[in-house]
């Protein structure tokens, strides 16, 4: 297991975690490595990926010194032994999973559950969440979020499915402490192509839509 941590330094930088499903292992790496270049300081590849945990310990191994490498779709307590054995430095999941906060809290490794309502987000946010994954985001939108930092201002919150570069200065606006962001940054087409130069384009220009978002 490796032994890199989470860089929260890091992630502050670019608090943006591009997420990478089904990739083969040179379009993992490739992807990785533009993205990289592009200014992307964080990115989960998911355990649903065939071979997921071999493209963990690759990532972190080339890439770790740098990025933040996490797995994401950690959806049983099985699946998170295995991304924490591969050397993953934080662990994203799609909905509440009885035990992985608090098996994560006590092993002090970051952890972004996903949680929609604010029942969901406060219990997990109690727990210990890093960030809280407002999933899927898309169809409440950035107003969703504005809403519940009124609330919750302390609570920080990740939002995922619906954000691109046309909208992230709207959800960095309404308070998002985080994004998760898909295919507008490693869009299957383009991967498939080996467009390395779109995919390092694309982060440079999620970096300059955070700063514009947060009025830097």
């Amino acid at each position: 297991m490796n032994s890199l941590r989470f860089d929260s330094e890091r992630f502050r930088r670019l608090p943006v975690v591009g997420i990478l499903r089904g990739f083969t292992p040179v379009q993992t790496a490739n992807a990785l490595a533009a993205a990289r270049r592009g200014g992307l300081t964080t990115a989960e590849i998911t355990m649903d990926t065939p071979g997921a945990t071999d493209r963990i310990r690759a990532a972190v191994e080339a890439h770790g010194d740098a990025m933040n490498i996490g797995a994401g779709t950690v959806t049983s307590i099985e699946i998170l032994q295995r991304a924490v054995e591969a050397g993953a430095m934080f662990i994203v999941t799609p909905c509440w999973v009885p035990g992985l906060i608090e098996r994560c809290v006590a092993r002090g490794i970051p952890i972004f559950p996903g949680a929609l309502s604010p029942t969901e987000i406060v219990r997990a946010w109690e727990m210990g969440a890093t960030l809280v994954k407002v999933f899927p985001a898309a169809e409440r939108g950035p107003a969703y979020i504005r809403h519940l930092k009124e609330t919750l201002p302390r609570v920080a919150l990740m939002p995922t499915g619906g954000v691109n570069l046309a909208t992230l200065a709207d959800w960095t606006r309404a308070g998002s402490d985080g994004f998760g962001v898909g295919s507008p940054l490693f869009h299957s087409d383009r991967v498939e192509a080996g467009d390395w130069d779109w995919v390092e384009a694309q982060s440079r220009a999620f970096r300059e839509a955070w700063w514009v978002g947060r009025g830097g």
